[in-house]
């Protein structure tokens, strides 16, 4: 292991493909810390702890922002991540995008084009209903409370400037990773979010563990944290399982004669990842999962003790309506992935074309349907995988009275994404390495591989 850590640094373009990750998220961890002026910060930490701080907790696994301080980031990259769901929606359902999207790197760079231009628009949009919650919640000083949505409109138009600035800024790290540095710039982002929270839930653990007898309100006993940990091992183990999880089709070669000799006939595999999306679910569900509680709330609180307040209320964290549609929204988004990225039709046409079969199916359409049908069947497992471990937080911290912050690191979603995210980050290191005649991070014993199913 520590030689291919030296391996690394020996390849230049790996060197600076790293070093150039590395200095982009340092970035972005300098303007995480960046607040907008005019709020009053010590009154927005002190509300944070409040009912609407597992919100804002929440909202900062899954999107890279700090709304719990107001920041520069504050709105993370969510408006980026709706945009492209939004444009991938199209993409499925008007003709004229599906065509676009057909014509390659044009068409696909056309598309990005026009989300980031979406990507602005919402922006403003969630910037505004976020300032107007500042407002409305007395966190704004003074003199710079008007009339203008409870703002001054210099104010106004200042901070949705700087909460826009700071998520485009946000999409063009995300870009260049993507571009000059390795792995998925995007995700790496929202990882450096949560890894930056789990020393903060570590010593909260540390700070309010007790050894004798029974635990007070605020603290955690023995069992909970043997239960903790038992969570986090488990956690991590189910997602490289699920994350590295093939459903392996074989695949027969067609022999050819040339001449007085045979060619082909080998038999090979074609590996369906179980859980195909990876975290992209997860990320997506939470992101439109935020705004039903947030709408609800903007209603109950012109009409309390109202219809509206009851779904407030459902739509908590720990409600039971909010539960089940998380769960549906996550098997949405799961199948609705897979499709956009699982092109059966396509990859039977170029296994037809090289040359190759299924076994005991013919080319063509059958092949096609047979993969539709069998990827339709793992993404169901996936699937139901990322359901159970997206509520696990929520069912720990209401069950155990666990803070939302430890449960949500140490097992759970935020773990699910750290561990996806490394995971593809060590194969993209991996693959650089073995290009180049160097071991991996098995040695001899090769790549990491997928699991069978």
């Amino acid at each position: 292991m520590f030689s291919t850590f030296i391996n690394i640094f020996k390849i230049p373009e790996l060197r600076n493909k790293i070093l150039f990750t590395l200095g982009m998220l340092a970035a972005y961890r300098i303007g995480f810390c960046v607040p907008v002026p005019g709020v009053d910060q010590a009154a927005m930490t002190a509300n944070s702890s409040g009912n609407a701080g597992g919100l804002l907790d929440y909202f900062q696994i899954f999107t890279g922002g700090n709304l719990t301080q107001s920041t520069i980031f504050g709105l993370g990259i969510m408006p980026y991540i709706s945009a492209s769901i939004i444009f991938q929606l199209l993409v499925t359902v008007v003709p004229a995008f599906e065509k676009l999207s057909q014509e390659g790197d044009s068409g696909r760079k056309k598309i990005q084009e026009y989300t980031r231009y979406a990507t602005v628009g919402l922006c403003l949009i969630q910037a505004m209903f976020w300032m107007k919650y500042l407002s409305s919640s007395n966190l704004i000083f003074q003199s710079f409370q008007g009339s203008f949505l409870g703002m001054t409109f210099g104010y106004m138009i200042l901070s949705l400037l700087m909460l826009t600035s700071g998520t485009v800024f946000l999409m063009w790290l995300g870009e260049q990773i993507d571009e000059y540095g390795i792995g998925n710039g995007i995700s790496l982002i929202i990882m450096a979010g949560i890894v930056s929270n789990i020393p903060t839930a570590v010593m909260y653990v540390q700070q309010n563990i007790t050894f004798q007898g029974a635990a007070a309100p605020g603290q955690m006993d023995v069992p909970k944290v043997m239960l903790l940990m038992l969570m986090f091992v488990c956690v991590v183990a189910g997602a490289i399982l699920i994350t590295q999880a093939q459903r392996r089709i074989p695949i027969q070669q067609a022999k050819q004669t040339r001449g007085r000799r045979v060619y082909g006939g080998q038999r090979h595999y074609l590996p369906l990842r179980v859980n195909h999306g990876g975290v992209m679910p997860i990320i997506f569900a939470s992101s439109m999962m935020i705004f039903p509680g947030i709408i609800f709330g903007m209603f109950a609180g012109r009409w309390p003790n109202s219809f509206w307040f009851s779904l407030q209320q459902e739509f908590q964290l720990n409600g039971f309506i909010y539960t089940v549609c998380y769960i549906v929204v996550i098997y949405f988004f799961a199948y609705f992935w897979t499709t956009v990225q699982f092109r059966p039709k396509e990859m039977a046409n170029n296994l037809r074309d090289y040359g190759s079969f299924i076994p005991g199916l013919r080319p063509g359409k059958r092949t096609a349907d047979y993969l539709e049908r069998v990827m339709g069947r793992i993404t169901y497992v996936g699937a139901g995988f990322l359901a159970l471990i997206a509520i696990i937080p929520t069912l720990v911290a209401k069950s155990m009275s666990v803070p939302f912050m430890v449960s949500s690191l140490l097992g759970g979603t935020g773990l699910l994404i750290v561990v996806s995210v490394t995971l593809d980050l060590v194969q993209r290191i991996e693959a650089n390495l073995t290009m180049r005649n160097y071991d991996g991070f098995l040695g001899s014993e090769g790549p990491i591989k997928g699991a069978r199913s």
